[in-house]
């Protein structure tokens, strides 16, 4: 008989492991809120593993797999965290933690803070420091000028302000 028509085991669940979530290559470096942003979600999958570690279903399960694999990426995101206290940075250059304000030929002023990469959110002005855009902000000072690629255009951009909060 052809393996084509040989009924499965039903136990066709899922492995106990999923493919690991891969690590950045570059320094994981937090400002004190993404730190605590990475110990809050540790937490927050502790917690979410636990309850369903003590559910007898299948579903909860396949889910409890995926929770065990994000928190063991979470937790190496802490072990590898290297806190970089915005309030140590010289204020007259732009470093990691930031507020950049920058203005494109038009006027048009935009701020950015830079931050690490678990806590960049380009919708929240926030950009990681491993980013086209903030490597070509680190080390920049007030009147600074460079040309940025953004969707297809260059644009010539300046720093017009940096801040720290």
């Amino acid at each position: 008989m052809s393996r084509a028509f040989v009924k499965e085991a039903d136990d066709n669940l899922p492995s106990d492991e999923l493919p690991e979530r891969p690590q950045s290559p570059h320094p994981n470096y937090v400002t004190p809120g993404g730190l605590a942003q990475l110990h809050a979600r540790v937490h927050a999958l502790q917690e979410e593993r636990d309850r369903l570690a003590a559910q007898d279903d299948p579903m909860a399960r396949t889910h409890l797999l995926a929770v065990k694999r994000d928190l063991r990426y979470f937790q190496g995101r802490v072990e590898r965290a290297i806190l970089v206290d915005p309030a140590g940075q010289a204020r007259d250059e732009v470093r990691f933690g930031a507020e950049v304000e920058i203005e494109d030929a038009t006027g048009t002023r935009v701020a950015y803070r830079i931050v690490g990469e678990d806590e960049a959110e380009v919708n929240a002005g926030r950009i990681s420091w491993a980013s086209p855009l903030g490597k070509a902000l680190i080390g920049l000072r007030v009147g600074d000028s460079f040309s940025w690629q953004r969707a297809g255009n260059a644009q010539d951009v300046a720093v017009v302000e940096i801040r720290y909060a």
